[in-house]
């Protein structure tokens, strides 16, 4: 995008045109003092040694995951037949053993009786599925008796995997390429750098911040181009990502919120030492709500540009207000989205909460109940508020038009 017509005509759009210059340059200086502070967080908060409360690994001496085949299914000798997991505690005692074909090291081609306990046992297994399976030596490190390990999922995963790259290249193309490629380097942040990160003790919200700015300067330039369009959807959603950050770190300290409030959370603090809860919970808001930011502070940043080339007569004002019209409804569509999502995400956990005899507001200031509001309502209002943050960076570094100082100024809705 130009920036620099028609410096020596008359006056018309030249404020216009020198406050778009001024602005770029102050986004350019953002923008680099972003990236250089980027740059140090990565150095200052790369992961380490990981401060085990044990000072031992969760890797079990001794076992070696193979994969197996499942031969024959049978309920367990001592089980009256399956129980119905559909019943009360039906699903915690179901039991089956499952006659499996070890395929892979030394043991391949033998045969082996594996136990499926309980949420295994009811989740449909049959006959040929495919299985994770280790040797568990005895006590005297003599080889005992096979074990589930997991079921092995990976061939659906891999069919999923090629579908939905499939239907991204099918029907975005280029864009999808990058946008696909931009997906894995952020992967390779989020399993690299942020979350090795987090279990070395680092504090939870500058890795958040630092590894989400990592994510956002990959994604945003490579799915869509080093533009002045891009950089406003950037310092749109950077500075979003900030005020939902603070939002996030208020709400869990004025709720109390402890963030060790499941399984994982309180086995998470079993293992390792000095590790603060109430920041994972504020680092787990900030990227939860990172992929809709940049959802709609590209799209604002693109309407923006789009309203100039059909209005290149408009002010400064006038483009704001145009695109703010546009946000207002991505705001009403994107709302239910991620109110949604999280709602799906947790809906075992409403449907057990639900049925908990306790008034509404007893239920809702639960600590499981409180920390999905305070993510939900701590990522809706960065969402909202990262519509006119990015549209007022769109409006001043857009650049007018030389023909914008005859052509006559028309409404764009």
């Amino acid at each position: 995008m130009s920036h620099g017509h028609g410096h020596g005509h008359a006056h018309g759009d030249a404020p216009d045109l020198r406050l778009s210059r001024t602005a770029r340059t102050a986004t350019m200086v953002l923008l680099a003092v972003v990236a250089a502070l980027t740059l140090a967080g990565l150095v200052w908060l790369w992961p380490g040694e990981r401060p085990m409360n044990d000072g031992s690994s969760l890797t079990a001496a001794g076992i070696d995951p193979v994969r197996a085949r499942i031969v024959s299914i049978q309920p367990c000798p001592d089980n009256e037949g399956a129980p119905d997991p559909t019943q009360p505690g039906g699903l915690e005692h179901a039991c089956s053993i499952a006659r499996v074909l070890i395929e892979e090291g030394p043991s391949a081609g033998s045969q082996a009786d594996v136990d499926l306990i309980g949420v295994t046992a009811a989740s449909g297994l049959t006959v040929g599925d495919p299985l994770q399976v280790a040797q568990v030596p005895d006590a005297d490190g003599s080889p005992g008796d096979w074990a589930l390990i997991t079921v092995d999922r990976m061939p659906v995963l891999i069919g999923f995997i090629i579908a939905f790259v499939l239907a991204v290249l099918a029907v975005a193309g280029r864009k999808g390429f990058f946008g696909l490629l931009g997906l894995v380097v952020s992967g390779a942040v989020l399993f690299g750098f942020l979350i090795p990160s987090l279990t070395s003790g680092h504090p939870a919200v500058p890795v958040a911040i630092v590894g989400s700015t990592a994510i956002m300067f990959v994604v945003l330039y490579l799915a869509h181009g080093v533009s002045w369009r891009t950089t406003s959807a950037f310092v749109g959603t950077w500075l979003s990502l900030l005020v939902t950050t603070g939002l996030g770190a208020l709400g869990v300290a004025l709720a109390r919120l402890s963030g060790v409030s499941s399984e994982e959370t309180v086995a998470l603090a079993g293992v390792l030492g000095g590790l603060d809860f109430p920041d994972i919970l504020t680092c787990s808001l900030v990227i939860a709500g990172l992929g809709v930011l940049n959802d709609v502070t590209i799209t604002q940043a693109s309407s923006v540009w789009e309203i100039r080339a059909a209005g290149p007569g408009l002010s400064r004002r006038e483009l704001f207000t145009s695109g703010m019209r546009i946000g207002r409804d991505h705001i009403a569509s994107t709302i239910y989205t991620i109110v949604f999502a999280y709602a799906g995400a947790s809906l075992s956990l409403l449907l057990l909460l639900s049925l908990y005899e306790q008034p509404l507001h007893i239920l809702l200031s639960t600590e499981q109940f409180s920390e999905e509001i305070i993510r939900t309502l701590g990522s809706g209002i960065g969402l909202v508020l990262s519509v006119p943050l990015t549209t007022g960076v769109a409006a001043l570094t857009v650049a007018g038009t030389a023909a914008a100082r005859t052509a006559p100024r028309r409404a764009v809705v």
